[in-house]
């Protein structure tokens, strides 16, 4: 069992390598040959392993990805013109990437930039989100967590309530609010606070916070309701950092409360789960997250 285990958890790594490519070099050559030999997976089976495994094809998760690196952009308002960002999705003419928007998110690219729907939006990149989500999680060990001691970090804290499969639209929010308050990541850590678990039993019961660390004199202006000043309590921790695809840390998440709380002896503090996520200077390197399990 334990052979098979190391197997399918091999297969695995070699097809999150994949994603990762991909995710990297949307600019680049993702044809069949490329993608398949970053894994080092036979090309001539490879686009029947990438569909069994994803059940989505590799032409359409590509083109997906692009699409949404490219709504990003238009949603930013101030990025490349929509000229620019056609191209560099992989499409020849402004008009083609014209109608391929329209059909998915039902507004043309000027209508999006000016004023974002996200309810299509969000339909249209679920099969690239389940994509996701197929691949079986990392697992941990006793040894990559650490008990630290945590200073209390001031906050701006920007509420996400409801079904998190709405979590994309409070997250493009968060960002554009952040930019115009002129809070970096690369200047002001960021930070993930779960109050409910990843999936409840019912979705309009999830609860989670994204903030933004500010310094301790700085104002922020609650008036509309959208953020508010807060703080993240200084205090034992016992941190788990993992690296690479931090898209569903749920599995690290499930690993301190699961299997490493109960053989410590620690106890838990009364302050949620929560994460401060990294953005590295390697882009090859992915990103990195630190859990963050409040202990007494």
């Amino acid at each position: 069992m334990r052979t098979m285990t190391a197997a399918l958890d091999h297969y695995q790594a070699r097809m999150q390598r994949v994603l990762d490519h991909i995710d990297r070099h949307l600019d680049g050559d993702l044809d069949l040959a490329a993608v398949s030999g970053v894994a080092a997976f036979s090309k001539f089976h490879f686009h029947r392993q990438f569909k069994a495994t994803f059940g989505v094809s590799l032409h359409r998760y590509v083109q997906l990805a692009r699409l949404r690196r490219a709504s990003k952009r238009l949603a930013d308002g101030q990025g490349p013109s929509v000229t620019d960002i056609a191209l560099d999705a992989g499409y020849e003419t402004p008009d083609a990437f014209a109608r391929a928007f329209r059909q998915r998110f039902q507004q043309s690219p000027s209508d999006f930039r000016k004023s974002p729907d996200w309810a299509p939006w969000l339909q249209a990149f679920g099969p690239l989100n389940s994509a996701r989500s197929k691949l079986m999680p990392t697992t941990f060990s006793p040894d990559q967590v650490t008990v630290r001691e945590v200073a209390p970090t001031r906050v701006a804290m920007f509420e996400h309530r409801g079904d998190p499969e709405t979590l994309e639209v409070t997250i493009q929010r968060f960002i554009a609010w952040r930019k115009a308050a002129g809070l970096s990541p690369k200047t002001s850590p960021t930070f993930n606070i779960w109050h409910t678990e990843r999936r409840p039993a019912d979705p309009a019961d999830y609860r989670m916070d994204l903030c933004v660390g500010i310094g301790p004199d700085q104002a922020i202006d609650d008036s509309d309701g959208t953020v508010r000043a807060g703080e993240i309590p200084g205090g034992r921790c016992a941190v788990l950092r993992v690296t690479g695809d931090t898209h569903n840390l749920e599995p690290a998440a499930l690993y301190l409360y699961r299997d490493w709380l109960p053989a410590s002896g620690e106890e838990m503090r009364d302050f949620p789960i929560y994460c401060q996520r990294f953005f590295l200077d390697d882009p090859e390197l992915g990103t990195a997250a630190e859990l963050h399990l409040p202990l007494k």
